[in-house]
């Protein structure tokens, strides 16, 4: 383990992801769908290749569990275009500060699903994330449900639907974590994921103009790129200590939605984002602590 190495890996993945959600904003007039095409198709070469580098081109990709592979695209896909489409209603800021509330649903889905018990720390935590997404939402809330204040509801429902997708998969990624190659996983995702986004074609899409073009083709080179650093960044760290960085795309989302969009943070919506990622740092570092609990148990029941 090289924890610095990891750490430094992560850093980079949730830069560029940052990025790709800052192309995809800009790409404002290509519907949701078409723009998980281009990010799951720009994706694929670079994948191809990180594969073919590592040599897991061919017995990497082999699977004896499908189904599990369906479940978890099927989720990551729909937790990707409801992402996407969230960012045409949304600020940067506030999609990234909304969908920090993965961790939290995770461990919700986690006791409901793998019947985990969720003890005072978590569930404490559990509801400091719920009380900062509703102070985020508050003030959309007073502004009710028509002209603008209509609009940024729909697309907060967005997001915390794919906060919750992308906690399902998650679920689904743990369950075949222990059976299922890293690489496996990340190419039938991909290539689930381009299929699917072909169904939105009816919905309406666009011919992209020349900036366009380079934007959904950027996003989907930086999103494979990141793809990448995301994956190799767990062979050095262990994902309890990798966690709490992933919070830097708060940073990279304020200084992109300032400069880039003009997008104003307001106080209620960084107060609600620091009890969020508060609450999500709570949750590693107690996940932290009962695996090395759990690990000493083990070695204590082993024979001596």
């Amino acid at each position: 383990m090289k924890p610095s190495r990891g750490i430094l890996l992560i850093v980079l993945a949730v830069t560029v992801f940052s990025v790709m959600s800052g192309f995809i904003k800009a790409a404002e007039r290509v519907p949701a769908g078409q723009a998980v095409f281009f990010r799951s198709a720009c994706a694929l070469p670079v994948i191809f290749i990180w594969l073919w580098l590592r040599g897991d081109l061919t017995h990497g990709l082999r699977t004896q569990n499908y189904r599990g592979h369906i479940y978890r695209s099927v989720a990551g896909t729909i937790a990707m275009g409801l992402g996407f489409a969230g960012l045409k209603f949304l600020p940067l800021p506030d999609v990234t500060a909304l969908r920090f509330i993965t961790p939290i649903l995770i461990v919700i889905f986690a006791a409901v699903l793998l019947n985990e018990r969720i003890r005072l720390v978590r569930l404490s935590a559990v509801l400091m994330g719920l009380v900062g997404v509703l102070i985020i939402l508050w003030p959309r809330l007073g502004d009710g449900l028509a002209g603008a204040g209509k609009r940024e509801m729909i697309g907060a429902a967005m997001v915390l639907g794919s906060a919750a997708f992308a906690a399902f998969a998650q679920i689904f990624i743990k369950r075949m974590a222990s059976v299922e190659r890293t690489a496996a996983i990340v190419f039938y995702f991909s290539l689930t994921s381009l299929t699917l986004s072909l169904l939105s074609v009816p919905f309406g899409w666009v011919w992209p103009t020349g900036m366009e073009w380079a934007l959904l083709v950027g996003a989907g080179v930086v999103g494979g790129l990141g793809q990448i650093l995301l994956t190799s960044s767990y062979k050095y760290a262990d994902a309890s200590v990798l966690a709490p960085f992933t919070y830097v795309s708060m940073i990279w989302a304020l200084l992109i939605g300032y400069f880039v969009f003009e997008e104003v943070p307001t106080v209620m919506m960084l107060a609600g984002a620091a009890l969020v990622i508060l609450s999500g740092v709570v949750i590693v570092l107690r996940e932290r602590q009962l695996g090395k609990g759990r690990a000493a148990m083990r070695n204590v029941a082993q024979p001596k």
